[in-house]
């Protein structure tokens, strides 16, 4: 599971956001009537003359009895060179490395892997296996199972172990990181009970859904609760659209599944949001249809193929949006900051100040929308885009490329903002060839560079800083500084509107959208 810390822990020195991912089997939720009478208070009088009727809460036990024979609990030895992990009791110190992170990474202070295994701490020195329980659901009689992929890890040995306390040795058939979903395989000597997909576009938030899992190692555990949200976003560059429930789940129940009442599975157990990595009701699922599109390929053909559209994009800002000309009360679409040479895009025609809005007619509301959509094209695929260019739709057709060829759009792909103007706190300069190399930057990179930025100006308001290179000043190429200067000063013109700056820093490229009014403080773009 995923466990992310909100408040202070008395035995930790500093509190710690820790996304633990768990290994899990289901949240299963039913109907439960709320129609609870409460009394009134001794001595008062009744508001009406009619007994108030308490209503039995209904059973969950007809759909538990047909969905929990095909859930399972995973047992997982990892090869003997995995790194060791250690239990929360023996969480490592505030100054030192977390386990099961590299040390110097972005995650060193927010996240703390929790890979579940026997109870007991760990002796000091490498160990040579590391048991590890999760949980898991079959999805075809012949003995396939679903799970997540961080519960079967790196593993030398996976084991199936059914309600009736039957193991079976299984095969893994396929794993995608990207979606955190693994498939299974076991011979079955009989046809083997097993559950369906649902469809978790049509589950609404308030929905009940039942949890069925492996907490702590118990075994088959039922839950119920219902659907908190949905379209929760854990990652920035994540595939998934999670859904949150309020069922508990708990270290073990990762790969479990969540079903609707009609015992169908519409989500599979991933993450928890809590301080300790026990339950405080707030869960998330991988969508069953997120979740079925990614094993029909992993069962077709071992593996995951995604499609690639060769754009590096960013978040519609407010800001971003009144400098480019479009409706800033409700920005949609992604911000095309980079365009890969000979890449699908490029050869479409996409630009960079292109604004995608659509991809086959499918509106992209979230800048996160894009890169699912194109990842889940076939290669190949001619897609029709829609994009803003200069405030005016553009249609165009791009041929998906292969994932493989590239890196795939990517959402936010950065968060910071720069911009540049020569009368706002900046000294310019131009681009050499050391630079170029202390910078990390390509040859074909142009534009002027930032030597300094002064405290309490309009570009130290947006976050700009030495080394970012001034690309473009609101969409007109700059060759150097006096260029710059010169576009800026055109922009300082019409001080009511932003200025709109494609910013390249160690190579990766965002637009900013900085406010000339002296109170204007725009947000990262």
């Amino acid at each position: 599971m995923m466990d992310i810390d909100p408040a202070p822990q008395p035995r930790r020195r500093k509190t710690r956001i820790a996304l633990l991912l768990a290994l899990s089997s289901a949240l299963a939720a039913g109907p439960v009537s709320l129609a609870l009478a409460q009394g009134a208070p001794e001595g008062s009088a009744p508001e009406s003359a009619a007994p108030t009727q308490q209503q039995p809460l209904p059973s969950f036990a007809p759909e538990v009895d047909k969905v929990l024979p095909a859930v399972v609990n995973i047992s997982v030895v990892e090869k003997s060179d995995a790194a060791p992990v250690a239990d929360e009791e023996d969480a490592a110190p505030d100054d030192q490395q977390l386990p099961g992170f590299p040390g110097g990474t972005p995650f060193d202070d927010m996240l703390r892997h929790f890979f579940e295994q026997q109870p007991g701490r760990m002796a000091p020195g490498p160990r040579p296996q590391v048991m590890a329980l999760g949980s898991g659901f079959i999805i075809d009689p012949a003995g396939y199972v679903v799970t997540n992929n961080h519960v079967v890890g790196d593993a030398a040995k996976v084991t199936v172990v059914f309600q009736d306390g039957s193991e079976h040795r299984a095969k893994i058939v396929g794993k995608d990181a990207k979606t955190d979903l693994a498939l299974l395989k076991i011979d079955a000597p009989k046809p083997l009970p097993y559950v369906q997909w649902g469809d978790s576009g049509k589950e609404r938030i308030g929905d009940w859904v039942l949890a069925v899992g492996n907490p702590f190692g118990l075994g088959g555990t039922v839950t119920k609760g219902i659907i908190s949200a949905k379209s929760r976003s854990l990652d920035s560059s994540s595939y998934v659209d999670y859904l949150q429930i309020d069922a508990a789940v708990n270290r073990g129940n990762s790969g479990g599944p969540t079903f609707d009442l009609d015992g169908h599975v519409v989500g599979i157990n991933t993450a928890i949001y809590s301080p300790n990595g026990g339950n405080v009701g707030i869960a998330f699922d991988i969508p069953s249809d997120t979740a079925k599109a990614v094993i029909d390929q992993i069962k077709a053909k071992g593996h995951v193929d995604r499609g690639y559209l060769g754009v590096e994009i960013q978040q519609v800002t407010p800001d971003l949006a009144a400098a480019i000309g479009i409706d800033k009360d409700g920005p949609q679409g992604a911000l095309v900051a980079s365009v890969k040479s000979g890449g699908p895009a490029a050869k479409a025609g996409v630009e960079v100040g292109d604004v995608i809005r659509q991809v086959n007619g499918q509106s992209i509301d979230k800048t996160r929308d894009l890169p699912r959509l194109i990842a889940e094209t076939s290669a190949g695929t001619t897609v029709r885009l829609t994009v803003l260019r200069h405030g005016k739709p553009v249609e165009l057709e791009a041929t998906v490329g292969h994932l493989d060829e590239a890196k795939v759009a990517s959402a936010d792909r950065r968060d910071e903002d720069g911009t540049d103007h020569a009368t706002l706190g900046m000294r310019l300069t131009s681009l050499n060839s050391a630079l170029r190399s202390r910078l990390h930057l390509g040859r074909d990179t142009k534009g002027a560079v930032i030597t300094h930025v002064e405290n309490g100006s309009a570009a130290d308001s947006v976050g700009l800083e030495g080394g970012d290179v001034i690309e473009r000043v609101d969409g007109q190429s700059v060759k150097g500084p006096e260029d710059a200067k010169a576009l800026l000063a055109e922009a300082e013109k019409t001080p009511k509107k932003p200025i709109l700056l494609l910013i390249d820093r160690h190579g990766a490229e965002s637009f900013i959208a900085m406010s000339q009014t002296p109170d204007g403080t725009p947000d990262a773009g």
